[in-house]
């Protein structure tokens, strides 16, 4: 296990701009986004030690893995990781691991051996404690974030000039910190979401599952199917799946559909194992991790400085691999914001549209990952799976047809990155119809709201690498037809300068294939936010500088007088 000595609450600051209750992945990727911003934040988690032995999440999507890219950790990432992205990228179906192939979904999860097309990196399969190692030493490397285990947040209270008051307990004793800002990425049992009365609604899978890790010398050479990142069991039996956790002897199996009060029920982790195999194959038992699915989502995230994040906000079952990534998509949209509001240039609406953002991106997700759930490897269970003749033939084409439900567990581009923000009040749009939300199809569009379409570029990076920290504009080369960017776009310079709002500005060429920008994004012009989401396209500068003012969060009619604006000639010369 990978520990951090305790904390005392003697070693906590008085005041922090931020602080988060809960160094899990989402807690622990806020700060760094932060810190990125140059935001400060305390984290307090109560674990000292990251348990190796409950891997539980293993799916980094592309959409994350870029987040990653951002803070300049996705190499790091894969670098640690224990199972490379070519080693496998299929999930293949079956009546048995030494038994019969029903169906397989190729490049599941956004695995892809070389360059990635949608995103500027791919997916990676790698389990919880890996990444969140990962995490924890950036955090320890970083002079903005500082990260102070064996503590715990008690509770807290708003204070009369602004920002929180947060008890912190060590176990014995207590201290006061004030933040500007609480962030409860605290998990399923949130203290802070307790401490805001605010509810989860929805409800828990009939049936529960049991994790297993495990060891085995021999299962390797014993499986008889093509190498796959997941292997699905239809046993009539036993039913669930199986993966590799590393390239040694480490396995993972998740038993499915467990009624744990039926009476004279056969909980042997290890003889389930050799059930899904279909041999007597070692078994050294780890660990096991009995769980149900959970279908929640809070009816708020929090106000007033106070949100909820991750976890906290939303249980999504594990189906598709959907719900550490959007814990991380919580907090990739919270970070910029709430370092808007500390640096002086958020308008009234910028916080606000966190939960209005976030929360329909969950509640997508969880109700696919709850349609899979209602399809599971026992739901298509038959023992004809593995016979000869005709009897076997036809029920393995009857399997392979139905199978066909699952593709949006593992085919779901549309999710991971066809979400849109296009309702919310940052977004100005334009007119042009909104793509329908498709789990399965991604639809690469610059319609304000979506994510950046991504390209690369003759010189081989991405688009995504020349963002700023900031927004950023970016413009079609060929439709200045000769002129510069920042001449061109003045006004939006100005109103970047008057508002205090980062801003980066990039005339592009031609991608990597040839294609015009304006081609891509049906426009001249993109504005495109701190989280790589379109805030506006067009072709003219005044309406650029206007919806730059809506993406700060300053509405139609509201202005913001800076507290210095002699640097606005400056930037403008």
């Amino acid at each position: 296990m990978a520990v951090i000595s305790p904390a005392l609450v003697a070693d906590l600051p008085p005041e922090v701009p931020v602080l988060i209750s809960g160094g899990g992945p989402s807690g622990l990727f806020l700060a760094l986004d932060l810190a990125h911003r140059g935001i400060r934040s305390v984290v307090i988690e109560p674990r000292t030690a990251i348990d190796q032995d409950r891997p539980r999440a293993k799916t980094t999507n592309a959409r994350t893995m870029t987040h990653l890219r951002r803070l300049g950790l996705a190499a790091q990432l894969r670098e640690a990781a224990p199972l490379p992205v070519d080693f496998a990228q299929d999930v293949i179906f079956c009546s048995s691991l030494t038994g019969r192939e029903i169906r397989r979904f190729p490049n599941a999860f956004q695995l892809e051996a070389g360059r990635y097309g949608p995103q500027p990196e791919c997916g990676q399969q790698v389990p919880q404690p890996v990444l969140e190692t990962v995490l924890r030493e950036a955090v320890a490397a970083s002079a903005h974030a500082t990260l102070l285990t064996g503590l715990r947040v008690e509770d807290f209270t708003a204070r009369a000039g602004g920002g929180q008051s947060v008890t912190v307990t060590d176990g014995a004793g207590s201290r006061t910190v004030g933040c500007s800002f609480l962030a409860g990425a605290d998990g399923g049992s949130s203290t802070v979401r307790r401490g805001l009365g605010i509810r989860f609604e929805g409800g828990s899978a009939a049936l529960s599952n049991i994790s297993i890790l495990f060891r085995s010398s021999d299962l390797a050479e014993t499986i008889s199917l093509d190498a796959a990142v997941q292997y699905w069991v239809l046993g009539p039996g036993t039913a669930g799946m199986v993966g590799r956790m590393n390239l040694g002897q480490t396995w993972w199996a998740i038993i499915q559909g467990v009624d744990a009060t039926a009476e004279g029920i056969d909980l042997d982790p290890a003889a389930m194992v050799r059930s899904l195999v279909g041999a007597d194959v070692e078994v050294d038992v780890i660990a096991t991790d009995p769980w149900t699915a959970r279908m929640l989502l809070a009816p708020s995230y929090g106000s007033d400085g106070v949100f909820l994040v991750g976890d906290a906000a939303h249980q999504n079952p594990p189906w598709g691999g959907h719900g550490f990534n959007t814990c991380i998509g919580d907090a990739a949209n919270l970070a910029w914001k709430i370092a808007a509001a500390l640096d002086g240039w958020a308008g009234p609406d910028l916080l606000d549209s966190y939960v209005l953002e976030r929360r329909p991106v969950a509640e997508r997700t969880i109700n696919d990952a709850a349609a899979n759930g209602k399809a599971l490897a026992y739901h298509f269970a038959d023992p004809a799976l593995e016979r000869e003749g005709e009897d076997g033939a036809a029920a393995r084409a009857r399997a392979h047809a139905a199978l066909g439900v699952k593709q949006s567990e593992f085919d779901s581009l549309g999710l991971v990155l066809g979400y849109n923000y296009a309702a919310s009040p940052l977004v100005v749009p334009d007119g042009a119809p909104v793509p329908a939300e498709d789990p399965i199809l991604y639809v690469p569009t610059a319609t304000p709201g979506a994510l950046l379409p991504h390209t690369w570029l003759p010189d081989s990076t991405s688009l995504y690498d020349h963002l700023g920290a900031g927004f950023t504009l970016l413009v079609d080369v060929e439709s200045l037809a000769g002129g510069d960017v920042g001449e061109v776009y003045a006004p939006v310079l100005l109103a970047a300068a008057e508002l205090g709002v980062p801003m980066a500005t990039m005339a592009v060429g031609p991608d990597s294939k040839g294609t015009r920008m304006a081609d891509l994004w049906a426009a001249d012009a993109v504005l495109v936010r701190p989280d790589q989401h379109v805030a506006w396209r067009g072709s003219t500068a005044e309406p650029a500088a206007h919806a730059l003012r809506i993406a700060a969060g300053w509405s139609h009619t509201e202005t913001h007088e800076p507290e210095d604006a002699s640097h606005v000639d400056a930037v403008i010369s």
